[in-house]
């Protein structure tokens, strides 16, 4: 047999070699560029008693079609006591949760039968044996909190299925931690010796012999005696037989020069690398935030500190209660000598918080305002050689003051630095003035000489964050290969202030594993077409290959929960089967250095209906996944305007190919099921991430780069705000994002991912005490929504009328341009003001010309969809 071609490199869309053929390669253009647990209880299915083979198969819902009914909201506290969200006039779109909302987990209709065209019969030692099937088995309830799709069903016609206007995919966060999570294995796991998928609960077993059938491949293979059994039951016991999610764990440590130490939960160190080119007023707010930064770690964690300017200074905690430092050129990358005399020395550059808490907050109480009268953007900033440096020390031995003894971190390291400027001086720099002759060349250098620097700190286990604020611009092309090639992020924030604290206290706790390997594994009739997410394409020599190994495989740079990849799927032509199967699986070393691999396995239902695959279709996932294909394109302002033109065209198409035509019109119907798909996608064309609101380009840019790395609760919120009203007593009603929610008596929360924003009206804030109060609720309920997100969100809270509140307006469709009746139906809120409050509300709003979300649909010859 012909070993398959290699994949076609990750980053790049398959281009077809003439109309109408298909492409050979099954990877297509993968491009790379806080979540909610949810709870996993699997039940053990009651089966009949199968004579020679059992299999394990997902049970449904009570509904048909694999819908879930969504969770009840939960409570807020807020003072003085705890809000209770009323009955939403407007159902919510997703669950109310203290975070941003899941999707429904995944559910499936029963099946009775396996395919029967072709039966298989496979060789068992001497005899040959059929699988068998129970016509009347009870099918057991699986969830999988890692893996959301965009429709729980498949067309089984090639035509429909791969309408690319639609599309189908899935979002995978194979690092997310839920409570509880998945049921662990200490022992090697058993996978298809010719196509590498492991062992999962829908594979046949041949209970006499021990033999499994791979999902994959359908190919026969041993378990090594494991799966011999009297009966179903035992088989059933094996936790990689009953749950569609498993964690293999193998302890032990690869990593050269790693001495064990009898504490393994020792945190991983961290490294403060500080700019010291602020101003005062910058200066006092990052000071007060470091200090707490370091008030927060556990006593055990060890901390480096390290600031930059034209010089790089390293701090000695040695000297017991004196801060001391040794400073190094910043101009040039450190040479091998400079860097012996710091590891090997007798300075000690990383020292756990507890004996070091008093020098750190010495250092830094005696930083200082920069002195020189120059522009921020025209100040000397080596941050390249700083984090070098930083990176040196993490690598070499590390004198520990606690036992006198040399040892190395057991998992990732972290450096965080705390940017104010863009790094102007020596290596990875560029020039102050972007008129300079040569700047783009210099600037092309530089990114090139940090994307190798992340490259060398991921190679060490440590990821790299950069935290910028201020108002000077940080050239943010040049910085971010570093954080994205380490497994890290860069942020940017108003000031030093709060949201910046936060974040630096957030970043340090993020668990990450290292030597991660993502692998994707699908039935024959799928063919992935593109993964967008926080990777590249791993090569032959860095994973195990198999005879027959059609796996995509992606390296990833780091492993954490508030990662996602979106991946989209095309059927390779009409499917026969009544399923199909996908395997999910990452390989990593955790935090404590334990050797996981954790195997996520789906199977879903396939379908000639149409309308039962609409039905199945998750609108928020489909939108996202949507929304980062696009994403992805828009690199430059250009690309921008070209893509909020193929939204709409994507819109008109979604229509023309599954909706219907009005009698006697010339205007379509969207289809029903998917009724807030445009509605998402409409956010998407003026929010952010496309649309006009966010100034300047490094904002855009890094907010397009979080959102396409972003798990699904957090994208969801980037894409599409969420709008909820206080009410009295506490309660609060979640409302559609429209400016009809700015109603002068009330407040208003408006939760859009990395900004949270609450508004007062006018009539409220008049009444001194009632606001206070309102405000007080508002706050601690946009604290608790935001307390699990990384980054944390900046809130900010303004009045009517105030010009803070245009961040407000801008992201609220303007609905306030439709006609009476469409504002009622599709904003039911509206029933319960008086005729006076509805012409006030009426009189509040200022003309301009941005479209409502039903002039834009009438505009694209479309009848805007009913509101559910």
């Amino acid at each position: 047999m012909e070993n398959p071609s290699p994949p076609p490199p990750v980053g790049f869309p398959v281009t077809l070699s003439s109309p109408g053929t298909r492409p050979e390669q099954r990877l297509a253009a993968p491009t790379f560029s806080s979540p909610v647990p949810t709870r996993f209880s699997p039940q053990r299915p009651q089966h009949d008693q199968l004579p020679m083979s059992v299999s394990r198969t997902p049970s449904s819902l009570s509904s048909g079609d694999g819908v879930q009914a969504s969770s009840p909201v939960p409570l807020f506290s807020t003072p003085p006591g705890p809000p209770i969200f009323s009955s939403p006039v407007r159902p919510a779109a997703v669950p109310f949760c203290t975070s941003p909302a899941t999707p429904q987990p995944l559910s499936f209709s029963p099946a009775l039968s396996l395919p029967t065209s072709s039966p298989p019969h496979f060789t068992n030692g001497s005899t040959e044996l059929p699988f068998h099937h129970s016509a009347g088995v009870d099918e057991s309830k699986f969830e999988s909190p890692y893996v959301f799709f965009s429709a729980h069903k498949v067309l089984k016609r090639n035509k429909l299925a791969n309408v690319s206007s639609l599309g189908f995919g899935a979002l995978v966060s194979p690092g997310k931690e839920i409570t509880p999570g998945p049921q662990v294995v200490q022992r090697n796991p058993h996978r298809c010796q010719n196509c590498g998928a492991y062992a999962n609960l829908y594979c046949e077993i041949l209970i006499g012999s021990g033999q499994w059938q791979c999902v994959i491949c359908k190919k026969l293979n041993g378990s090594d005696g494991e799966y011999i059994a009297t009966n179903k039951e035992d088989v059933w016991r094996l936790p990689e037989l009953s749950s569609s999610a498993i964690d293999y764990i193998q302890t032990g440590n690869r990593k050269p020069g790693y001495i064990p130490v009898s504490d393994s939960r020792i945190p991983a160190p961290i490294f403060l690398v500080i700019d010291e080119c602020l101003d005062e007023a910058h200066l006092q707010h990052l000071q007060g935030s470091l200090h707490a930064f370091v008030d927060s770690l556990p006593a055990a964690t060890r901390i480096g500190i390290i600031t930059y300017g034209r010089t790089v200074s390293v701090y000695d905690f040695s000297e017991g209660s004196m801060a001391s430092a040794d400073v190094l050129p910043g101009g040039s990358s450190p040479t091998q000598d400079s860097l012996k005399a710091l590891i090997y020395g007798t300075g000690i550059y990383l020292s756990p918080i507890h004996a070091s808490l008093p020098v750190a907050h010495t250092i830094f109480s005696s930083l200082r305002p920069y002195k020189l009268n120059l522009p921020e953007a025209s100040r000397d900033r080596c941050l390249g050689t700083a984090v070098k440096v930083a990176l040196a020390i993490i690598q070499g031995p590390s004198a520990e003051m606690a036992r006198g003894i040399i040892k190395r971190s057991g998992g990732n390291c972290r450096i965080l630095v705390c940017a104010g400027g863009p790094n102007t001086y020596g290596p990875g720099s560029v020039p102050h003035s972007f008129s300079h002759p040569n700047y783009p060349y210099m600037e092309k250098s530089a990114m090139k000489w940090m994307e190798n620097l992340g490259h060398e700190a991921q190679r060490h286990d440590t990821v790299v964050d950069i935290l910028c604020a201020g108002t000077c611009p940080v050239r943010v092309p040049v910085l971010q290969p570093l954080t994205k090639s380490s497994g890290g992020v860069l942020v940017l924030h108003d000031d030093f202030g709060e949201a910046f604290g936060v974040n630096l206290q957030r970043a340090s706790l993020r668990a990450a594993g290292s030597h991660g390997l993502f692998e994707i594994r699908c039935s024959d009739d799928i063919l992935v077409t593109q993964i967008i997410g926080p990777g590249e394409e791993a090569s032959a020599d860095s994973h195990e290959t198999f005879k027959n190994d059609s796996s995509f495989c992606i390296l990833m740079h780091s492993v954490e929960e508030t990662q996602s990849f979106a991946l989209s799927m095309e059927t390779k032509g009409d499917i026969k089967n009544d399923f199909v199967y996908f395997q999910f699986a990452v390989r990593y070393s955790n935090v404590f250095q334990a050797e996981i691999s954790r195997v996520i396995t789906v199977r879903l239902p396939t379908v000639d209906s149409v309308s039962k695959y609409l039905a199945s279709v998750q609108e928020d996932v489909a939108a996202v996944i949507i929304a980062k294909r696009t994403i992805l394109h828009a690199k430059t302002s250009s690309d921008t305007i070209d893509m909020r033109q193929t939204i709409d065209e994507r819109v008109k198409d979604i229509a023309l190919k599954f909706g219907a035509q009005v009698e006697k019109s010339k205007l379509h119907r969207f289809p029903k099921e998917i009724s807030s798909l445009p509605e998402n996608l409409f956010h998407l064309k003026r929010g952010p991430l496309l649309g006009n609101i966010v100034g300047h380009e490094d904002e855009r840019s890094v907010l397009r780069h979080l959102f396409l790395n972003a798990s699904f609760d957090l994208s969801l919120r980037m894409l599409a705000p969420r709008c909820l009203m206080h009410r009295e007593g506490g309660t609060f009603e979640e409302l559609p994002a429209y400016d009809l929610a700015m109603q002068s008596n009330a407040a208003v929360v408006l939760d859009h991912g990395t900004d949270v924003f609450i508004w007062l009206g006018a009539e409220l804030a008049a009444q001194e005490g009632k606001s206070a109060a309102a405000l007080a609720a508002c706050r601690t309920l946009a604290e608790e929504l935001t307390e699990l997100r990384f980054p944390a969100p900046r809130i900010l809270a303004f009045k009517e009328g105030s010009s803070q509140a245009r961040y407000f307006v801008s992201r609220l469709v303007p609905a306030h341009k439709d006609p009476p009746y469409e504002q009622e139906a599709r904003f039911p809120q509206l029933r319960s003001l008086t005729t006076d409050q509805r012409a006030r509300l009426k009189s509040s709003f200022l003309h301009f010309d941005d479209l409502s979300f039903c002039e834009w649909m009438r505009s694209l010859k479309l009848v805007p969809p009913e509101p559910r």
